[in-house]
């Protein structure tokens, strides 16, 4: 059954719209002050993310605030090397930490895909959750991060500034790396198939550390392990297509190469202009993005005129395929009034836009 609003998947589709939608990455999390309060409930972030019903909570928040035009389910990207036993944990000051990383042969040895049924139930038991509360009123989107992303965490144990570790890999044991990958990719299509049987309406890959690839290693280290998981997904449920998005922090090297991947959608970051974007990839996928995250704390006057920018920059709304978001996530430190700003100008100024043509 369509979402009431269906405004965001008709876009991901490349088709008319009569605005362009909008939903911003980590648009649930710590700059809302009702989320800071159902996470002090719980305790944790963990236990927040592991709470089916208290998920379903904080996902909806940021939607009934401002009238988003899409929910994303409230997760994280590290439930799936979580689930493989490699014991995640988030340290104050630090992010998060895993017990076991994956720096030698036999811990390589040792990965395995995590069946979503079981470790990972509680991801697919919100999603469920999650799509009953919205009462189809916005779609709903599933993600994971990419095989190469998840590696990074997994290789390095946690967070990293230069990625010494996994790129030492990469380079003296490309064998290892790979093997890796491959599990990864088989665990992220095994779950994201699970987060689509449960009721998401569109996902995305968010290969957040990918633009960290010299040119050359990204093909072989990361596009071809989305390439594989898009490759197995399930692109019909309910009788409708589920679309896909494939995001890359710094990847406007390989806008190209991300639109020929077999996605529906290429998201951007801010680097990257639209209307170059658009001829480069040659309308073969719709885009998404890609407004400066900073731009939320410069005020209404310019909140306005960079996302009437945006909207600008992608030009020629005729075949819809715009979503407009942030190049990256909302800072937890952005007032919340910002955001409903910037909802306003996205919905006000391009319903002018799509009218006009």
């Amino acid at each position: 059954m369509k979402p009431v609003n269906d405004t965001f998947l008709r876009a991901l589709k490349r088709e008319h719209t009569d605005y362009t939608p909008l939903w911003l990455m980590r648009q649930a999390g710590r700059y809302l002050p009702e989320y800071n309060a159902t996470r002090a409930r719980l305790g944790s972030f963990m236990a927040l993310a592991q709470c089916p019903e208290a998920a379903c909570e904080v996902t909806l928040q940021p939607v009934d605030r401002f009238g988003l035009d899409a929910a994303i389910l409230f997760s994280d990207i590290l439930t799936v090397p979580d689930a493989m036993g490699l014991g995640l944990s988030f340290v104050a000051g630090e992010g998060p930490v895993f017990a076991k990383p994956v720096q030698d042969e036999e811990a390589v040895n040792a990965l395995y895909v995590p069946d979503p049924s079981e470790k990972l139930k509680y991801v697919t038991d919100a999603v469920r959750i999650i799509r009953r509360e919205l009462n189809n009123r916005v779609p709903l989107i599933g993600f994971s991060g990419s095989p190469f992303t998840l590696a990074c965490y997994m290789v390095e144990g946690g967070s990293s500034k230069d990625f010494s570790t996994i790129k030492k890999m990469m380079y003296a044991r490309p064998d290892l790396l790979h093997r890796i990958l491959d599990v990864n990719a088989r665990a992220v299509t095994a779950y994201l198939n699970a987060q689509i049987e449960a009721g998401a309406q569109a996902v995305q890959i968010f290969d957040t550390w990918g633009g960290a690839l010299a040119d050359g290693c990204f093909e072989q280290f990361s596009l071809k392990y989305m390439r594989q998981i898009i490759e197995g997904l399930t692109r019909e449920a309910d009788g409708e297509k589920v679309p896909v998005i494939v995001f890359t922090k710094g990847g406007a090297n390989w806008l190209e190469d991300m639109a020929a991947c077999g996605c529906d959608c290429v998201g951007v970051d801010w680097t990257v202009n639209l209307t170059k974007a658009r001829l480069r990839t040659k309308d073969a996928v719709a885009l998404q993005g890609n407004m400066d995250p900073m731009v939320l704390f410069a005020g209404e006057e310019a909140i306005r005129r960079e996302a009437r920018k945006v909207i600008d920059a992608y030009g020629d709304v005729g075949n819809g395929g715009h979503v407009f978001n942030l190049g990256h996530g909302i800072s937890q430190h952005t007032d919340p009034d910002a955001v409903r700003i910037l909802v306003d100008e996205v919905h006000t100024y391009s319903r002018s836009k799509h009218a006009a043509r």
